[in-house]
Protein backbone atom coordinates (compact mmCIF):
# COMPACT_ATOMS: atom_id res chain seq x y z
CA UNK A 1 0.00 0.00 0.00
CA UNK A 2 1.17 3.51 -0.77
CA UNK A 3 0.78 6.41 1.59
CA UNK A 4 0.94 10.16 1.11
CA UNK A 5 3.97 11.70 2.76
CA UNK A 6 3.46 15.30 3.86
CA UNK A 7 6.24 17.69 4.67
CA UNK A 8 5.41 19.87 7.65
CA UNK A 9 7.13 23.22 7.74
CA UNK A 10 8.01 25.39 10.70
CA UNK A 11 6.81 29.01 10.60
CA UNK A 12 10.41 30.07 9.99
CA UNK A 13 10.68 27.74 6.99
CA UNK A 14 7.36 29.00 5.63
CA UNK A 15 8.43 32.65 5.89
CA UNK A 16 11.75 31.95 4.19
CA UNK A 17 9.99 30.23 1.29
CA UNK A 18 7.21 32.81 1.11
CA UNK A 19 9.53 35.81 1.03
CA UNK A 20 11.41 34.32 -1.93
CA UNK A 21 8.30 33.21 -3.84
CA UNK A 22 6.62 35.04 -6.72
CA UNK A 23 3.15 33.89 -5.65
CA UNK A 24 1.42 34.02 -2.26
CA UNK A 25 0.63 31.13 0.06
CA UNK A 26 -1.02 31.00 3.45
CA UNK A 27 0.23 28.81 6.29
CA UNK A 28 -1.55 26.79 8.97
CA UNK A 29 -0.50 23.82 11.08
CA UNK A 30 2.72 23.17 9.21
CA UNK A 31 1.30 23.37 5.69
CA UNK A 32 1.35 26.00 2.94
CA UNK A 33 -1.77 26.70 0.87
CA UNK A 34 -1.32 28.49 -2.47
CA UNK A 35 -3.65 31.37 -3.22
CA UNK A 36 -5.27 31.63 -6.63
CA UNK A 37 -5.36 34.81 -8.68
CA UNK A 38 -8.19 37.29 -8.19
CA UNK A 39 -10.84 38.19 -10.77
CA UNK A 40 -11.23 41.61 -12.39
CA UNK A 41 -14.31 42.30 -10.25
CA UNK A 42 -12.44 41.32 -7.09
CA UNK A 43 -9.58 43.67 -7.95
CA UNK A 44 -11.96 46.53 -8.75
CA UNK A 45 -13.63 46.17 -5.36
CA UNK A 46 -10.27 46.19 -3.57
CA UNK A 47 -9.17 49.28 -5.52
CA UNK A 48 -12.46 51.10 -4.88
CA UNK A 49 -12.35 50.26 -1.18
CA UNK A 50 -8.82 51.57 -0.75
CA UNK A 51 -9.60 54.72 -2.76
CA UNK A 52 -12.51 55.53 -0.43
CA UNK A 53 -10.91 54.52 2.84
CA UNK A 54 -7.45 56.04 2.50
CA UNK A 55 -8.39 59.74 2.71
CA UNK A 56 -10.91 59.02 5.48
CA UNK A 57 -8.83 56.91 7.83
CA UNK A 58 -5.51 58.73 7.62
CA UNK A 59 -6.79 61.75 9.62
CA UNK A 60 -7.95 59.22 12.23
CA UNK A 61 -4.40 57.91 12.67
CA UNK A 62 -5.08 54.81 10.61
CA UNK A 63 -3.65 53.19 7.47
CA UNK A 64 -5.03 50.99 4.69
CA UNK A 65 -3.24 48.05 3.06
CA UNK A 66 -4.13 45.77 0.13
CA UNK A 67 -3.73 42.01 0.15
CA UNK A 68 0.06 41.90 -0.13
CA UNK A 69 0.45 42.48 3.62
CA UNK A 70 0.47 39.21 5.53
CA UNK A 71 -1.32 38.85 8.90
CA UNK A 72 -0.32 36.41 11.61
CA UNK A 73 -3.04 35.10 13.89
CA UNK A 74 -0.64 34.53 16.76
CA UNK A 75 -2.79 32.29 19.01
CA UNK A 76 -3.18 29.84 16.11
CA UNK A 77 0.21 30.26 14.46
CA UNK A 78 -1.65 30.95 11.20
CA UNK A 79 -0.47 33.28 8.41
CA UNK A 80 -3.03 34.71 6.00
CA UNK A 81 -3.58 37.49 3.45
CA UNK A 82 -6.80 39.50 3.97
CA UNK A 83 -8.06 41.38 0.92
CA UNK A 84 -7.92 44.79 2.64
CA UNK A 85 -6.63 45.74 6.10
CA UNK A 86 -7.07 48.87 8.21
CA UNK A 87 -4.69 49.48 11.09
CA UNK A 88 -5.10 52.17 13.73
CA UNK A 89 -2.49 53.32 16.20
CA UNK A 90 0.96 51.78 16.50
CA UNK A 91 1.44 48.81 14.21
CA UNK A 92 3.04 45.62 15.51
CA UNK A 93 5.01 43.34 13.19
CA UNK A 94 6.45 39.89 13.77
CA UNK A 95 10.01 40.90 12.86
CA UNK A 96 12.19 43.52 11.21
CA UNK A 97 10.91 42.61 7.73
CA UNK A 98 7.64 44.47 8.59
CA UNK A 99 5.72 42.23 6.19
CA UNK A 100 3.77 40.24 8.80
CA UNK A 101 1.24 42.32 10.73
CA UNK A 102 0.11 41.21 14.19
CA UNK A 103 -2.60 43.76 15.05
CA UNK A 104 -5.10 44.62 12.30
CA UNK A 105 -8.06 46.79 13.34
CA UNK A 106 -10.44 46.02 10.45
CA UNK A 107 -10.26 43.14 7.96
CA UNK A 108 -12.15 43.05 4.65
CA UNK A 109 -12.73 39.90 2.61
CA UNK A 110 -14.22 39.93 -0.90
CA UNK A 111 -16.58 36.97 -1.20
CA UNK A 112 -16.42 34.52 -4.10
CA UNK A 113 -18.12 31.23 -4.88
CA UNK A 114 -14.99 29.31 -3.89
CA UNK A 115 -14.23 31.17 -0.64
CA UNK A 116 -17.56 32.41 0.74
CA UNK A 117 -18.26 29.45 3.02
CA UNK A 118 -14.73 29.58 4.44
CA UNK A 119 -14.78 33.39 4.84
CA UNK A 120 -18.06 33.23 6.75
CA UNK A 121 -17.12 30.22 8.85
CA UNK A 122 -13.67 28.97 9.85
CA UNK A 123 -11.82 32.06 8.65
CA UNK A 124 -13.97 34.39 10.73
CA UNK A 125 -13.53 32.12 13.75
CA UNK A 126 -9.78 32.33 13.26
CA UNK A 127 -9.76 36.12 12.83
CA UNK A 128 -11.72 36.49 16.05
CA UNK A 129 -8.63 35.26 17.90
CA UNK A 130 -6.97 38.59 17.04
CA UNK A 131 -7.50 40.78 20.10
CA UNK A 132 -6.88 43.93 18.03
CA UNK A 133 -9.65 43.17 15.52
CA UNK A 134 -12.62 45.52 15.91
CA UNK A 135 -14.55 44.75 12.70
CA UNK A 136 -14.78 42.08 10.03
CA UNK A 137 -16.31 43.13 6.70
CA UNK A 138 -17.62 40.84 3.96
CA UNK A 139 -18.09 42.34 0.49
CA UNK A 140 -20.24 40.64 -2.17
CA UNK A 141 -19.02 40.47 -5.77
CA UNK A 142 -22.47 39.72 -7.18
CA UNK A 143 -24.65 42.44 -5.66
CA UNK A 144 -24.17 45.76 -3.83
CA UNK A 145 -24.17 44.11 -0.40
CA UNK A 146 -21.73 44.59 2.47
CA UNK A 147 -21.94 42.82 5.84
CA UNK A 148 -20.15 44.12 8.92
CA UNK A 149 -19.40 42.25 12.15
CA UNK A 150 -18.33 44.63 14.93
CA UNK A 151 -16.78 43.43 18.19
CA UNK A 152 -18.74 44.43 21.29
CA UNK A 153 -17.87 44.37 24.96
CA UNK A 154 -18.03 40.90 26.41
CA UNK A 155 -16.81 39.28 23.20
CA UNK A 156 -20.07 39.57 21.28
CA UNK A 157 -20.17 40.53 17.59
CA UNK A 158 -22.89 42.84 16.24
CA UNK A 159 -24.08 42.12 12.70
CA UNK A 160 -25.15 44.85 10.25
CA UNK A 161 -25.96 44.41 6.56
CA UNK A 162 -25.99 47.21 3.97
CA UNK A 163 -27.20 47.14 0.39
CA UNK A 164 -27.93 49.34 -2.60
CA UNK A 165 -26.52 52.85 -2.22
CA UNK A 166 -26.19 52.78 1.58
CA UNK A 167 -23.25 54.29 3.45
CA UNK A 168 -21.32 51.93 5.71
CA UNK A 169 -19.93 53.24 8.99
CA UNK A 170 -17.12 51.39 10.72
CA UNK A 171 -17.01 52.25 14.41
CA UNK A 172 -14.20 52.03 15.36
CA UNK A 173 -12.34 53.67 13.70
CA UNK A 174 -15.18 55.98 12.60
CA UNK A 175 -14.59 55.56 8.86
CA UNK A 176 -17.38 55.67 6.30
CA UNK A 177 -17.63 54.46 2.72
CA UNK A 178 -20.37 54.48 0.09
CA UNK A 179 -21.67 51.35 -1.61
CA UNK A 180 -22.48 53.43 -4.70
CA UNK A 181 -18.79 54.35 -5.03
CA UNK A 182 -17.60 50.90 -4.00
CA UNK A 183 -19.52 49.23 -6.84
CA UNK A 184 -18.95 52.01 -9.38
CA UNK A 185 -17.87 50.69 -12.78
CA UNK A 186 -18.93 47.13 -12.07
CA UNK A 187 -22.23 47.10 -13.96
CA UNK A 188 -24.23 46.18 -10.85
CA UNK A 189 -27.25 48.38 -10.28
CA UNK A 190 -28.79 48.73 -6.79
CA UNK A 191 -32.40 47.66 -6.47
CA UNK A 192 -34.91 50.55 -6.34
CA UNK A 193 -35.43 52.07 -2.89
CA UNK A 194 -32.73 49.98 -1.29
CA UNK A 195 -30.86 51.10 1.80
CA UNK A 196 -29.48 49.60 5.00
CA UNK A 197 -30.76 46.08 5.43
CA UNK A 198 -31.90 44.62 8.72
CA UNK A 199 -29.70 41.89 10.20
Amino acid sequence: MSSIVRTYLTPEQYLAIERAAETKSEYFRGEMFALSGASRRHNLLVANLIAQLQPVVRPLGCQVYPSDLRVKITPLGKYTYPDVIVTCGEEAFEDAHTDTLLNPTVIFEILSDSTERYDRGAKFLHYRKLESLRAYVLVSQDAPVVEVYTRQEGGFWRYDAYEGDAVVTLDPPGARFSLAELYEGMGIEPPPGSGPAAP
